[in-house]
Protein backbone atom coordinates (compact mmCIF):
# COMPACT_ATOMS: atom_id res chain seq x y z
CA UNK A 1 0.00 0.00 0.00
CA UNK A 2 1.29 3.49 -0.76
CA UNK A 3 2.56 5.64 2.37
CA UNK A 4 0.75 8.58 1.44
CA UNK A 5 -2.79 9.85 2.86
CA UNK A 6 -3.31 6.88 5.12
CA UNK A 7 -5.71 7.30 8.03
CA UNK A 8 -5.29 6.39 11.51
CA UNK A 9 -7.40 4.95 13.87
CA UNK A 10 -9.96 3.44 11.09
CA UNK A 11 -12.62 0.71 12.29
CA UNK A 12 -12.28 -2.72 10.79
CA UNK A 13 -15.89 -1.63 8.86
CA UNK A 14 -14.00 1.59 7.15
CA UNK A 15 -10.95 -0.16 6.46
CA UNK A 16 -12.98 -2.85 4.45
CA UNK A 17 -15.06 -0.55 2.64
CA UNK A 18 -12.35 1.90 1.96
CA UNK A 19 -10.39 -1.71 0.21
CA UNK A 20 -13.84 -2.48 -1.49
CA UNK A 21 -13.88 1.17 -2.79
CA UNK A 22 -10.00 1.33 -3.81
CA UNK A 23 -10.24 -1.99 -5.78
CA UNK A 24 -13.44 -1.06 -7.77
CA UNK A 25 -10.96 2.13 -8.58
CA UNK A 26 -8.28 0.45 -9.82
CA UNK A 27 -10.86 -2.22 -12.06
CA UNK A 28 -13.74 -0.61 -12.96
CA UNK A 29 -12.70 3.40 -13.06
CA UNK A 30 -9.88 4.26 -13.89
CA UNK A 31 -9.10 1.82 -17.08
CA UNK A 32 -12.04 3.76 -18.64
CA UNK A 33 -12.07 7.39 -17.31
CA UNK A 34 -9.72 8.69 -19.88
CA UNK A 35 -12.53 7.49 -23.15
CA UNK A 36 -15.37 8.13 -21.19
CA UNK A 37 -14.56 11.72 -19.92
CA UNK A 38 -12.57 12.65 -23.45
CA UNK A 39 -16.58 11.25 -24.69
CA UNK A 40 -18.73 13.49 -22.48
CA UNK A 41 -20.36 10.29 -21.46
CA UNK A 42 -22.12 9.59 -18.76
CA UNK A 43 -20.26 6.66 -16.68
CA UNK A 44 -23.72 4.54 -16.38
CA UNK A 45 -22.07 1.13 -15.97
CA UNK A 46 -19.50 2.74 -13.01
CA UNK A 47 -22.76 4.45 -11.37
CA UNK A 48 -24.42 0.96 -11.36
CA UNK A 49 -21.61 -0.33 -9.94
CA UNK A 50 -22.06 1.92 -7.37
CA UNK A 51 -25.36 1.04 -6.43
CA UNK A 52 -24.43 -2.18 -5.87
CA UNK A 53 -22.05 -1.63 -3.10
CA UNK A 54 -24.52 0.66 -1.30
CA UNK A 55 -22.48 4.16 -2.06
CA UNK A 56 -25.51 6.01 -2.31
CA UNK A 57 -26.73 5.28 1.48
CA UNK A 58 -23.36 5.46 2.36
CA UNK A 59 -24.26 8.22 5.04
CA UNK A 60 -28.07 7.88 4.99
CA UNK A 61 -29.23 6.21 8.43
CA UNK A 62 -29.55 2.52 9.01
CA UNK A 63 -32.77 2.64 9.78
CA UNK A 64 -33.58 3.98 6.39
CA UNK A 65 -31.83 1.17 4.55
CA UNK A 66 -28.29 3.06 4.30
CA UNK A 67 -24.98 2.07 5.36
CA UNK A 68 -24.85 4.98 8.48
CA UNK A 69 -21.14 5.78 8.11
CA UNK A 70 -19.95 8.82 8.89
CA UNK A 71 -18.54 12.00 7.29
CA UNK A 72 -15.18 10.72 7.40
CA UNK A 73 -15.86 7.46 5.73
CA UNK A 74 -17.93 9.62 3.40
CA UNK A 75 -14.53 11.71 2.52
CA UNK A 76 -12.03 8.74 2.29
CA UNK A 77 -14.66 7.00 -0.09
CA UNK A 78 -14.98 9.99 -2.42
CA UNK A 79 -11.07 10.47 -2.33
CA UNK A 80 -10.49 6.81 -3.57
CA UNK A 81 -13.13 8.03 -6.33
CA UNK A 82 -12.13 10.82 -7.21
CA UNK A 83 -8.23 9.74 -7.52
CA UNK A 84 -9.49 7.17 -10.26
CA UNK A 85 -11.85 9.78 -12.11
CA UNK A 86 -13.22 13.68 -10.46
CA UNK A 87 -16.73 13.50 -12.11
CA UNK A 88 -17.77 10.46 -10.90
CA UNK A 89 -17.46 11.56 -7.30
CA UNK A 90 -19.30 14.46 -8.97
CA UNK A 91 -22.39 11.64 -9.00
CA UNK A 92 -22.70 11.40 -5.53
CA UNK A 93 -22.11 14.76 -4.05
CA UNK A 94 -25.02 16.42 -4.71
CA UNK A 95 -27.00 13.19 -3.59
CA UNK A 96 -25.16 13.01 -0.23
CA UNK A 97 -25.61 16.37 0.30
CA UNK A 98 -29.67 16.45 -0.33
CA UNK A 99 -29.45 12.98 1.80
CA UNK A 100 -27.33 15.08 4.60
CA UNK A 101 -30.26 17.90 4.60
CA UNK A 102 -32.59 15.62 4.99
CA UNK A 103 -31.38 13.84 7.67
CA UNK A 104 -30.85 16.58 9.54
CA UNK A 105 -33.83 19.32 8.29
CA UNK A 106 -36.52 17.01 7.00
CA UNK A 107 -39.85 16.27 8.85
CA UNK A 108 -40.59 12.66 9.67
CA UNK A 109 -42.52 12.37 6.67
CA UNK A 110 -40.10 13.54 4.44
CA UNK A 111 -37.24 11.21 5.76
CA UNK A 112 -39.80 8.38 5.48
CA UNK A 113 -40.56 9.59 2.14
CA UNK A 114 -37.10 9.99 0.52
CA UNK A 115 -34.55 8.39 2.58
CA UNK A 116 -35.08 4.67 1.98
CA UNK A 117 -35.35 5.19 -2.15
CA UNK A 118 -32.20 7.75 -1.78
CA UNK A 119 -30.01 4.63 -0.21
CA UNK A 120 -30.64 2.24 -2.69
CA UNK A 121 -29.98 5.28 -5.88
CA UNK A 122 -33.28 4.77 -7.10
CA UNK A 123 -34.12 8.25 -5.88
CA UNK A 124 -31.15 10.94 -7.02
CA UNK A 125 -30.65 13.99 -5.11
CA UNK A 126 -29.63 17.48 -6.72
CA UNK A 127 -29.48 20.79 -5.26
CA UNK A 128 -29.89 24.26 -6.69
CA UNK A 129 -28.40 27.96 -4.80
CA UNK A 130 -26.59 29.57 -7.92
CA UNK A 131 -28.27 31.59 -10.81
CA UNK A 132 -27.28 33.34 -14.03
CA UNK A 133 -26.69 36.73 -12.53
CA UNK A 134 -25.62 35.32 -9.48
CA UNK A 135 -22.20 34.13 -7.84
CA UNK A 136 -21.16 33.96 -4.30
CA UNK A 137 -23.68 36.36 -3.00
CA UNK A 138 -26.48 33.88 -2.22
CA UNK A 139 -28.45 35.92 -0.46
CA UNK A 140 -29.05 37.76 -3.18
CA UNK A 141 -31.59 34.95 -5.08
CA UNK A 142 -34.10 36.57 -7.57
CA UNK A 143 -35.92 32.78 -8.00
CA UNK A 144 -39.21 33.27 -6.44
CA UNK A 145 -41.85 30.93 -4.77
CA UNK A 146 -45.33 32.54 -4.20
CA UNK A 147 -48.24 30.93 -2.75
CA UNK A 148 -51.24 30.58 -4.83
CA UNK A 149 -54.22 31.12 -2.41
CA UNK A 150 -54.35 31.97 1.51
CA UNK A 151 -54.33 28.88 3.13
CA UNK A 152 -51.07 27.07 4.95
CA UNK A 153 -51.52 24.06 2.37
CA UNK A 154 -51.89 26.27 -0.35
CA UNK A 155 -49.89 25.50 -3.70
CA UNK A 156 -46.37 27.40 -4.51
CA UNK A 157 -45.84 29.02 -7.96
CA UNK A 158 -41.82 29.03 -8.67
CA UNK A 159 -40.69 31.49 -11.57
CA UNK A 160 -36.79 31.96 -12.32
CA UNK A 161 -33.81 30.20 -12.99
CA UNK A 162 -31.59 28.29 -11.82
CA UNK A 163 -27.31 27.64 -12.61
CA UNK A 164 -24.51 25.45 -12.39
CA UNK A 165 -26.84 22.51 -11.39
CA UNK A 166 -24.35 19.24 -11.13
CA UNK A 167 -26.92 15.89 -12.31
CA UNK A 168 -29.23 18.25 -13.25
CA UNK A 169 -30.76 15.94 -15.69
CA UNK A 170 -29.94 12.39 -13.92
CA UNK A 171 -31.58 13.57 -10.83
CA UNK A 172 -35.16 13.57 -10.16
CA UNK A 173 -35.14 15.38 -6.63
CA UNK A 174 -34.03 18.80 -6.24
CA UNK A 175 -33.76 20.42 -3.23
CA UNK A 176 -34.03 24.34 -4.79
CA UNK A 177 -33.44 27.47 -2.47
CA UNK A 178 -35.26 30.23 -3.79
CA UNK A 179 -37.38 33.70 -2.29
CA UNK A 180 -40.22 33.77 -0.73
CA UNK A 181 -42.12 36.79 1.22
CA UNK A 182 -40.95 36.17 5.03
CA UNK A 183 -41.13 39.80 5.68
CA UNK A 184 -37.80 40.27 7.03
CA UNK A 185 -35.37 43.27 6.43
CA UNK A 186 -32.40 40.50 6.37
CA UNK A 187 -32.46 39.10 2.92
CA UNK A 188 -31.42 35.23 3.49
CA UNK A 189 -34.06 34.89 6.25
CA UNK A 190 -36.57 35.44 2.90
CA UNK A 191 -35.28 32.17 1.82
CA UNK A 192 -36.45 28.69 1.64
CA UNK A 193 -35.58 25.48 0.59
CA UNK A 194 -38.28 23.42 -1.70
CA UNK A 195 -37.88 19.57 -2.67
CA UNK A 196 -38.96 19.45 -6.31
CA UNK A 197 -39.28 16.01 -7.85
CA UNK A 198 -39.32 16.02 -11.84
CA UNK A 199 -38.50 13.07 -14.09
CA UNK A 200 -34.99 12.41 -15.58
CA UNK A 201 -34.36 13.95 -18.58
CA UNK A 202 -33.88 17.20 -20.42
CA UNK A 203 -36.71 19.83 -22.30
CA UNK A 204 -39.80 20.75 -20.55
CA UNK A 205 -39.52 17.68 -18.01
CA UNK A 206 -42.75 18.73 -16.26
CA UNK A 207 -45.37 21.87 -16.49
CA UNK A 208 -43.48 25.02 -16.20
CA UNK A 209 -39.97 23.29 -15.06
CA UNK A 210 -37.74 22.76 -18.13
CA UNK A 211 -34.19 21.48 -18.04
CA UNK A 212 -32.67 23.04 -21.24
CA UNK A 213 -29.26 20.38 -21.54
CA UNK A 214 -25.78 19.72 -20.94
CA UNK A 215 -23.57 22.31 -20.29
CA UNK A 216 -20.35 21.96 -22.34
CA UNK A 217 -17.26 22.56 -20.01
CA UNK A 218 -13.46 22.61 -19.91
CA UNK A 219 -13.74 19.57 -17.31
CA UNK A 220 -15.51 17.62 -14.98
CA UNK A 221 -17.00 16.12 -18.10
CA UNK A 222 -19.53 12.69 -17.78
CA UNK A 223 -21.23 14.43 -15.28
CA UNK A 224 -24.26 16.45 -16.22
CA UNK A 225 -24.41 20.05 -15.42
CA UNK A 226 -27.15 22.02 -16.70
CA UNK A 227 -29.74 25.26 -15.92
CA UNK A 228 -33.19 24.64 -14.22
CA UNK A 229 -36.19 26.97 -15.61
CA UNK A 230 -39.11 27.62 -13.68
CA UNK A 231 -42.31 29.17 -15.46
CA UNK A 232 -45.56 29.33 -13.19
CA UNK A 233 -44.20 25.36 -11.90
CA UNK A 234 -46.22 24.38 -8.99
CA UNK A 235 -45.12 22.71 -5.78
CA UNK A 236 -46.64 21.56 -2.80
CA UNK A 237 -46.63 23.59 0.47
CA UNK A 238 -45.58 20.09 1.99
CA UNK A 239 -42.34 20.21 -0.12
CA UNK A 240 -40.86 22.74 1.90
CA UNK A 241 -37.77 21.41 3.78
CA UNK A 242 -38.91 20.44 7.04
CA UNK A 243 -41.76 22.61 6.58
CA UNK A 244 -39.98 25.73 7.75
CA UNK A 245 -40.28 28.85 5.44
CA UNK A 246 -37.40 31.31 5.47
CA UNK A 247 -34.88 28.62 6.92
CA UNK A 248 -33.69 27.89 3.87
CA UNK A 249 -30.69 29.80 3.43
CA UNK A 250 -29.25 28.23 7.07
CA UNK A 251 -30.32 24.72 6.15
CA UNK A 252 -28.07 24.65 2.68
CA UNK A 253 -25.17 26.45 4.21
CA UNK A 254 -25.40 23.03 6.60
CA UNK A 255 -25.36 21.16 3.76
CA UNK A 256 -22.28 23.20 1.98
CA UNK A 257 -20.54 22.99 4.66
CA UNK A 258 -20.14 18.91 4.48
CA UNK A 259 -20.26 19.64 1.15
CA UNK A 260 -16.35 21.74 1.44
CA UNK A 261 -14.87 18.42 3.06
CA UNK A 262 -16.28 16.32 0.17
CA UNK A 263 -14.66 18.73 -2.53
CA UNK A 264 -11.59 18.87 -0.15
CA UNK A 265 -11.53 15.17 -0.39
CA UNK A 266 -11.95 15.13 -4.29
CA UNK A 267 -8.74 17.77 -4.69
CA UNK A 268 -7.15 15.24 -2.20
CA UNK A 269 -8.00 12.39 -4.95
CA UNK A 270 -6.78 13.88 -7.92
CA UNK A 271 -3.62 15.58 -5.74
CA UNK A 272 -2.81 11.50 -5.43
CA UNK A 273 -3.37 10.21 -8.24
CA UNK A 274 -1.44 13.53 -10.08
CA UNK A 275 1.68 12.36 -8.21
CA UNK A 276 1.36 8.79 -8.69
CA UNK A 277 1.90 9.74 -12.43
CA UNK A 278 4.83 11.87 -11.85
CA UNK A 279 6.55 9.17 -9.59
CA UNK A 280 6.05 6.45 -11.78
CA UNK A 281 6.93 8.68 -15.24
CA UNK A 282 9.91 10.18 -13.48
CA UNK A 283 11.53 7.05 -12.52
CA UNK A 284 10.77 5.47 -16.39
CA UNK A 285 11.67 8.51 -18.39
CA UNK A 286 15.61 8.73 -18.86
CA UNK A 287 17.82 11.90 -19.96
CA UNK A 288 20.99 12.66 -19.72
CA UNK A 289 21.42 8.54 -19.15
CA UNK A 290 19.54 8.32 -16.27
CA UNK A 291 15.96 8.51 -14.73
CA UNK A 292 14.83 11.75 -14.24
CA UNK A 293 13.78 11.29 -10.50
CA UNK A 294 17.27 10.91 -10.03
CA UNK A 295 17.79 14.82 -11.21
CA UNK A 296 17.86 16.74 -7.67
CA UNK A 297 15.16 19.30 -9.80
CA UNK A 298 12.23 16.42 -10.18
CA UNK A 299 13.40 14.88 -6.96
CA UNK A 300 12.99 18.04 -4.95
CA UNK A 301 9.41 18.73 -7.00
CA UNK A 302 8.39 15.23 -5.91
CA UNK A 303 9.27 15.52 -1.94
CA UNK A 304 7.20 19.15 -2.33
CA UNK A 305 4.27 17.57 -4.21
CA UNK A 306 4.22 14.64 -1.63
CA UNK A 307 4.49 16.91 1.36
CA UNK A 308 1.48 18.94 -0.01
CA UNK A 309 -0.24 15.35 -0.73
CA UNK A 310 0.02 14.67 2.87
CA UNK A 311 -0.77 18.44 4.43
CA UNK A 312 -4.34 18.40 2.44
CA UNK A 313 -5.20 14.86 3.53
CA UNK A 314 -4.83 15.80 7.04
CA UNK A 315 -6.93 18.71 6.60
CA UNK A 316 -9.77 17.10 5.23
CA UNK A 317 -9.83 14.37 7.33
CA UNK A 318 -9.34 16.59 10.51
CA UNK A 319 -12.42 18.56 9.38
CA UNK A 320 -14.60 15.52 8.69
CA UNK A 321 -13.82 14.44 12.67
CA UNK A 322 -14.01 17.27 14.10
CA UNK A 323 -17.70 17.16 12.55
CA UNK A 324 -18.49 13.64 13.40
CA UNK A 325 -17.85 14.65 16.64
CA UNK A 326 -20.26 17.23 16.81
CA UNK A 327 -18.01 19.79 16.84
CA UNK A 328 -18.23 23.57 14.74
CA UNK A 329 -16.37 23.11 12.23
CA UNK A 330 -16.82 25.58 9.62
CA UNK A 331 -13.15 27.52 10.06
CA UNK A 332 -11.51 23.78 9.57
CA UNK A 333 -13.63 22.92 6.46
CA UNK A 334 -13.27 26.34 5.06
CA UNK A 335 -9.44 25.87 5.46
CA UNK A 336 -9.22 21.94 4.52
CA UNK A 337 -11.39 23.10 1.24
CA UNK A 338 -8.88 26.18 0.89
CA UNK A 339 -5.44 24.24 0.82
CA UNK A 340 -6.49 21.29 -0.66
CA UNK A 341 -7.99 22.78 -3.66
CA UNK A 342 -4.97 25.21 -4.25
CA UNK A 343 -2.63 22.46 -3.86
CA UNK A 344 -4.20 19.83 -6.01
CA UNK A 345 -4.10 22.83 -8.57
CA UNK A 346 0.10 23.16 -7.74
CA UNK A 347 0.46 19.50 -7.41
CA UNK A 348 -1.50 18.79 -10.87
CA UNK A 349 0.60 21.61 -12.85
CA UNK A 350 3.90 20.07 -11.36
CA UNK A 351 3.06 16.36 -12.28
CA UNK A 352 2.21 18.17 -15.60
CA UNK A 353 5.88 19.75 -16.29
CA UNK A 354 7.24 16.77 -15.28
CA UNK A 355 5.54 14.85 -18.02
CA UNK A 356 6.98 17.22 -20.46
CA UNK A 357 5.08 17.37 -23.78
CA UNK A 358 3.42 13.98 -23.30
CA UNK A 359 1.64 15.90 -20.98
CA UNK A 360 0.11 18.25 -23.14
CA UNK A 361 -1.06 14.69 -25.18
CA UNK A 362 -4.65 13.45 -24.80
CA UNK A 363 -3.40 10.23 -24.71
CA UNK A 364 -1.91 11.07 -21.05
CA UNK A 365 -4.13 10.52 -18.44
CA UNK A 366 -2.37 13.95 -16.77
CA UNK A 367 -4.27 16.10 -19.53
CA UNK A 368 -7.45 15.19 -18.15
CA UNK A 369 -6.57 16.09 -14.45
CA UNK A 370 -5.38 19.09 -15.71
CA UNK A 371 -9.08 20.20 -16.80
CA UNK A 372 -10.11 18.68 -13.58
CA UNK A 373 -8.21 20.58 -11.13
CA UNK A 374 -9.33 24.13 -12.23
CA UNK A 375 -13.16 23.35 -10.67
CA UNK A 376 -12.19 22.66 -7.61
CA UNK A 377 -10.88 26.32 -6.85
CA UNK A 378 -14.32 27.75 -7.35
CA UNK A 379 -16.64 24.46 -6.57
CA UNK A 380 -18.93 25.23 -3.06
CA UNK A 381 -17.04 28.15 -2.89
CA UNK A 382 -13.94 30.02 -4.22
CA UNK A 383 -10.49 30.51 -2.50
CA UNK A 384 -11.65 34.12 -1.49
CA UNK A 385 -14.93 32.83 -0.11
CA UNK A 386 -13.34 30.22 1.87
CA UNK A 387 -10.89 32.86 3.13
CA UNK A 388 -13.73 35.22 4.48
CA UNK A 389 -15.08 32.10 6.10
CA UNK A 390 -11.75 31.48 7.73
CA UNK A 391 -10.68 35.45 8.64
CA UNK A 392 -14.46 35.63 10.03
CA UNK A 393 -14.20 32.44 12.29
CA UNK A 394 -10.58 33.67 13.48
CA UNK A 395 -11.84 37.51 14.54
CA UNK A 396 -14.56 35.70 16.55
CA UNK A 397 -12.26 33.46 18.65
CA UNK A 398 -9.18 35.91 18.57
CA UNK A 399 -11.44 39.14 19.47
CA UNK A 400 -9.12 42.08 20.94
CA UNK A 401 -9.40 42.32 24.62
Amino acid sequence: MARLAQTAGLTDIQQEILATVRTFVDKEILPHANALEHDDAYPQDIVDGMKEMGLFGLTIPESYGGLGESLLTYALVVEQIARGWMSVSGVINTHFIVAYMLTHHGTDEQKQKYLPSMATGETRGSFSMSEPDLGSDVAAISTRAVQDGSGPDADFVIDGAKMWLTNGGTSNLTAVLVKTDEGSDRAHKNLTAFLVEKPVGYGEVSPGLTIPGKIDKMGYKGVDTTEMVFSGFRVPAGQILGGQRGAGFAQMMDGIEVGRVNVAARACGISIRAFELAVEYAQQRKTFGKPIAEHQAIAFKLAEMATKVEAAHLMMTNAARLKDSGQRFDVEAGMAKLLASEYCAEVTQDAFRIHGGYGYSKEYEIERLMREAPFLLIGEGTSEIQKTIISRGLLKEYRSR
